[in-house]
C-alpha cells in the first residue's frame, strides 16, 4: 500500500521538532562472525565427503601389504531462496514532505534485510538441538549420536545438558578434545569461540576474562582465561536464554552462501507517479560438518 499524504499529514507542515524512526537503531551485523561467507553461481551449492583411511597393520613376511576401502561420507546441499522487500511513496508525498523524512525511507530496506539475514543465521543455532531441521547426516547440527560413515557415532553436545560456568565449559573443552572422525581416529578440532545469548554475556565475560578461578575463594588462576582465540560472541538473536555454543575450527562448518547479494532499486509508476523502492537477494545458511559446533540447550 503506498505512503499517502493523508496518513502523514504532519509531515507537510514545518512544525515538527523532530522527525525520526528505528532505522539506525540496530545491532553490528553478527552472523558473519560465526558463519564462512561464500559466493555462489548456481542454483544450489552440494558439498560431498569420503571417509580417510583406517589404521596401518601389522603384516608378515613374504605376505600382501594389507588393503583399506574409502567409504563414501555425507551430501550436504544448499537450495538459494529469494527474499525481498519494497515501499511505495506517492509523488505528492515525496514532494509535500517537509523535512525530507521520506526520501530517506528507502534505507530502511537496508534494516529490514540486515536483519532478516540476522535471524535466519541465527536460527541455525536455535534449531541446533530439534529434530525438525536436520544436516546431511540426518540429526540436528548438535546432536549425541552422529552417524560415522563406517559405523559408530559421535557426540558434539554435552553429555550433561548444563548451564554455562567454569565446571560444564571445562566439560565441553574435554569432549571436544575426544572427537573421533569417521574411521574412529582423534579428529583435531580446536575451540575458537564461545557463542551466547545476551543472559549469558556476564558469565561468558566472568568465564573467560577473569584472573582467578570463577566462583572459588581460592587463588587459583583461571585456566579458561584467553584459550579461546576467539573470545566470546553475544547473538541477540538466541531464542533459548541458556543455550550455549563452542565454535571450532572444523572445516566447512557453518556456511553462508550470496547466489545474490542485496540489491536496491527504484522506479516510478508511469500510470500514478508512485515512487517505487525495493531491496531483493538470494542467499542460503546451514552447515555441514557438525564438529564445528558443540553445544547444550542448558539445564
Amino acid at each position: 500500500m503506498p505512503v499517502y499524504t493523508k496518513d502523514f499529514s504532519e509531515l507537510l507542515e514545518p512544525t515538527l521538532r523532530v522527525v525520526y524512526d528505528d532505522t539506525n537503531m540496530a545491532w553490528s551485523p553478527e552472523w558473519d562472525k560465526i558463519f564462512s561467507v561464500e559466493s555462489s553461481s548456481k542454483a544450489v551449492e552440494t558439498d560431498f565427503s569420503t571417509t580417510g583411511l583406517g589404521l596401518t597393520q601389522q603384516f608378515g613376511e613374504g605376505t600382501d601389504v594389507p588393503f583399506d576401502d574409502v567409504f563414501r561420507g555425507f551430501k550436504q546441499t544448499y537450495t538459494h531462496l529469494q527474499y525481498g522487500l519494497g515501499v511505495i511513496i506517492t509523488r505528492i508525498m515525496y514532494e509535500d514532505d517537509q523535512y525530507r523524512h521520506m526520501k530517506a525511507k528507502p534505507q530502511a530496506l537496508a534494516r529490514s534485510a540486515n536483519e532478516a539475514v540476522e535471524i535466519n543465521c541465527a536460527n541455525v543455532l536455535n534449531r541446533a538441538f530439534s529434530g525438525s531441521y536436520l544436516g546431511a547426516d540426518s540429526k540436528a547440527l548438535c546432536a549425541s549420536d552422529h552417524p560415522n560413515s563406517v559405523g559408530g557415532t559421535f557426540s558434539n553436545l554435552l553429555s550433561t545438558a548444563s548451564d554455562l560456568d567454569i565446571t560444564s565449559f571445562e566439560q565441553a573443552l574435554i569432549e571436544i578434545g575426544n572427537f573421533t572422525d569417521n574411521r574412529g581416529m582423534k579428529y583435531r578440532a580446536n575451540p575458537q569461540r564461545l557463542i551466547v545469548s545476551t543472559s549469558d554475556a556476564f558469565m561468558a565475560q566472568i568465564l573467560l576474562r577473569s584472573a582467578q578461578l570463577p566462583g572459588s575463594p581460592n587463588n587459583d588462576i583461571n585456566p579458561a582465561q584467553n584459550v579461546l582465540p576467539g573470545g566470546f560472541q553475544v547473538m541477540h538473536y538466541l531464542t533459548d536464554t541458556d543455550a550455549w555454543f563452542v565454535q571450532t575450527d572444523a572445516p566447512n562448518g557453518l556456511l553462508f552462501f550470496w547466489r545474490r547479494n542485496k540489491e536496491f532499486a527504484n522506479d516510478s509508476d508511469w500510470n500514478s507517479d508512485n515512487a517505487k523502492y525495493k531491496v531483493t537477494y538470494r542467499c542460503s545458511q546451514g552447515w555441514t560438518e557438525p564438529r564445528c559446533m558443540f553445544g547444550t540447550p542448558g539445564a
